[in-house]
């Protein structure tokens, strides 16, 4: 019998460190390991015998912290979690920021450097290298423990390199002296060159690297923000009725009190009290009362269900216009919330495919570089120059080798592009979801708030006789219900400028409609079956054809018109959808809606393929069978129910005019109110992928062409420090291009 538990893991830094996590978890006889360097947390499935307290003890092992993570039915979110990103990252950066610009400005300027300016560098520069880097250095330690080298080494050898010959310059070569200037030229002397010092070289790189890392942050810290939002929907007290111990189980005779307690002392069987506009606190069956209660968030329609007793209700929707009483059948992990949770922590749990090209190859490219800088200082010695030459011409390698560069490619493209996006209404998250939009090809799509309004209105009224009376007569009785088909009925009278009569003996039949006196008239309107008899013709074929909620309007025992309730498709939807089969991806409707009412929808946007009635985990079911049949699936959703199924799907985009839940779940969030934004966000994020992707190649194709020249002492460190800002330059430029997407 296997378990399975996740851990959070503190201290991964790139693909490396996690390739070492998964190896050391994997190394323990039946365990099997998936670590995720964007959520840093890491699934582990371990047999009998095997404790947490080991599978902790072998992250240790291998440089990083872990802790358990408790499961999704019992976590709540707190203000800290939502924190992001990490307050102490932007300290560091802000101080070294303000540190290293005199240090950068005096080297760069001479008529800046005063009498023993390099002394004040000196102090300016050694808390940026020692504390602002620190990040970098203990990475590359616990790397180095391990027998690891990644970017981070890099980094710490350039840097420190370049810092410690400032330090030997000063205190025991030429830079010390009154008078000291940078010297300008290009190329390095054979002779002494204990006058120069790299103080603006070390810092500068800190603070590039500290900018990128800061910026990479933002675009993932809020990974588990859905699964919090999720939790947090549910309710967190709930009214209990204790029956007196003369009569229990007798809920007439039964003398009851109600008392208010935390969700979390709620148990299978006991009784509790839903008011109007309250949530249900938990999964169970009503004992006794008649409400509308919203199911949006686990079907996604906007009608509310008619419940009384015997009827199941389901945790954390909302009851509309009537008192329930009902008895607990599920609490805590057993709950409808807490399953649709837990779909969404395991969907993000998945490990994603995209690995950052600097970490794939830091395994070669930071050794070479190493042993390039360490040949550089050999062969200078071998060929008679000094070893103050040999040692700068080392340096100048470590240097223009040091990924200024490569750190920024990604997070400066990254803001680039979303800050564009916002402007669009549209926010990116992180660089996983500029990946999947190349390579998606199906993108579903819920119906009701995402193809369709979300909204009740009234459609087509067909009548045996006068429509406008019909009409009048409705919202009359309407008026004085919050029902959302009522809301609809009443606003299309108004509308119509039409003044509603009195109405006198109002009565609701819950799950029927309601009746009531108009103009001397007794006045029904409701369900069908709120009418004896049979139905005209006329009026039969009006409920059959309903694309919504068929509402019977009559007095005076007949039936005169029905009232067709429907949520209204959004007029942009047809020439979006159009746009997305442009852009190669092949759209299918996903609703929980009926079949008719689907299909319907589909017709009018032009989707030729279907799956209605989906519940949240037949949602997740679909996209992980579209996915085993070798797809890369986009989603898009609005609701509560889109959660889970936003967060399998290769990559989600969720619509901010529906739940914070599938806001927070989504991989793309459009903030604009129009459906012609989804191909937009698609066309965004290929270009911000192709922005970052460039970046990368000419970060990597300028290390490659400029490590040659400094290792031949063509440039000199100081000189190859302003190349390494120039490259760095370069990328925030090609980025800044994104600027101009329409």
């Amino acid at each position: 019998m296997s378990n399975t538990v996740d851990l959070s893991i503190e201290g991964m830094t790139c693909a490396s460190c996690v390739g070492r996590v998964e190896g050391r978890l994997n190394g323990v006889d039946g365990v099997t390991a998936q670590v995720n360097l964007a959520t840093e947390r890491a699934r582990v499935t371990y047999p009998e015998g095997v404790t947490p307290a080991e599978l902790i003890a072998e992250v240790g092992k291998a440089g990083y912290q872990a802790a358990v993570v408790e499961p999704a039915s019992v976590r709540r979110s707190t203000p800290a979690e939502a924190q992001a990103p990490s307050t102490p990252l932007r300290t560091r950066l802000l101080v070294s920021a303000s540190l290293s610009i005199p240090v950068i400005v005096l080297a760069m300027v001479p008529a800046l450097q005063f009498t023993y300016w390099q002394w004040l560098s000196l102090v300016l520069a050694a808390p940026v290298v020692v504390w602002g880097g620190f990040p970098f250095h203990r990475a590359t330690f616990t790397n180095l423990r391990h027998g690891a080298v990644t970017m981070d080494t890099l980094i710490t050898v350039g840097t420190l390199a370049s810092f410690g010959w400032s330090l030997y310059a000063l205190f025991f070569g030429m830079a010390g002296m009154a008078g000291m200037r940078h010297s300008f030229e290009f190329t390095i002397s054979r002779g002494d060159a204990s006058g120069d010092i790299y103080l603006e070289v070390a810092a500068g790189v800190i603070t590039f690297l500290l900018l990128g890392r800061y910026l990479e942050e933002r675009s993932k810290k809020r990974a588990g923000s859905a699964l919090h939002a999720l939790l947090d929907l549910g309710a967190k007290d709930v009214t209990v009725v204790r029956e007196s111990p003369s009569s229990p189980g007798n809920l007439l005779a039964a003398t009851r009190t109600e008392q208010s307690i935390a969700i979390e002392d709620l148990s299978i069987g006991d009784l509790f009290v839903v008011r109007p506009g309250e949530k249900i606190a938990t999964d169970g069956v009503v004992v006794d009362g008649q409400a509308a209660v919203d199911l949006s968030m686990i079907t996604g329609e906007s009608v509310p269900i008619e419940v009384g007793p015997g009827d199941e209700v389901v945790g954390a929707t909302v009851a509309q216009g009537g008192r329930l009483l009902v008895r607990a059948t599920q609490v805590g992990a057993g709950t409808r919330l807490a399953q649709m949770a837990k779909l969404v922590e395991d969907a993000q749990l998945g490990k994603s495919d995209i690995q950052r090209l600097a970490d794939r190859v830091a395994n070669v490219f930071v050794p070479a570089v190493i042993l390039l800088a360490l040949a550089t200082f050999l062969f200078w010695i071998a060929t008679g120059s000094s070893v103050e030459a040999g040692f700068t011409a080392m340096v100048a390698v470590l240097i223009i080798a040091c990924p200024c560069a490569l750190g920024l490619a990604t997070p400066v493209a990254l803001l680039v592009g979303t800050g564009r996006g916002a402007q669009l209404g549209i926010l990116i998250k992180g660089p996983e979801a500029l990946e999947q939009t190349r390579r998606v090809d199906t993108i579903l799509l819920d119906k009701t708030g995402t193809l369709t309004t979300g909204r009740m209105s009234l459609g087509q009224i067909t009548a045996t006789g006068d429509t406008d009376m019909a009409l009048r007569y409705a919202a009359a009785l309407e008026s004085a219900s919050e029902h959302p088909i009522a809301r609809a009925i009443v606003a299309a009278a108004r509308e119509s400028a039409t003044t509603l009569p009195d109405v006198t003996g109002f009565r609701a039949t819950a799950g029927l409609g309601v009746s009531g006196t108009v103009e001397g008239h007794a006045v029904l309107v409701g369900r069908p079956a709120l009418f004896p008899g049979t139905l005209d013709p006329l009026l039969s074929q009006a409920i059959e054809a309903s694309t919504g909620t068929a509402v019977v309007v009559g007095w005076d025992d007949e039936a005169r018109a029905v009232l067709d309730i429907a949520d209204t498709v959004r007029s942009e939807a047809p020439a979006a959808l159009a746009e997305l089969v442009s852009l190669g991806l092949t759209p299918i409707l996903l609703t929980g809606d009926n079949a008719r009412t689907a299909g319907q929808v589909a017709a009018a946007v032009g989707i030729d393929q279907v799956f209605s009635d989906m519940l949240p985990e037949d949602k997740v079911a679909t996209i992980r069978r579209l996915q085993s049949e070798g797809r890369m699936v986009a989603m898009v959703g609005d609701g509560v129910n889109d959660a889970a199924a936003l967060a399998q799907a290769n990559l989600g985009i969720a619509l901010a005019t529906g739940t914070d839940v599938a806001i927070e779940a989504g991989d793309v969030t459009i903030v604009r109110d129009h459906l012609g934004a989804v191909p937009d966000a698609i066309r965004l994020s290929r270009r911000t992928l192709r922005v970052i992707k460039g970046n990368l190649f000419w970060a990597f194709a300028y290390n490659l062409a400029a490590l040659p020249l400094a290792a031949f002492g063509l440039l000199n460190p100081m000189i190859a420090g302003a190349a390494m800002a120039f490259s760095s330059l370069f990328v925030v430029l090609n980025s800044l291009r994104l600027n101009t997407f329409r």
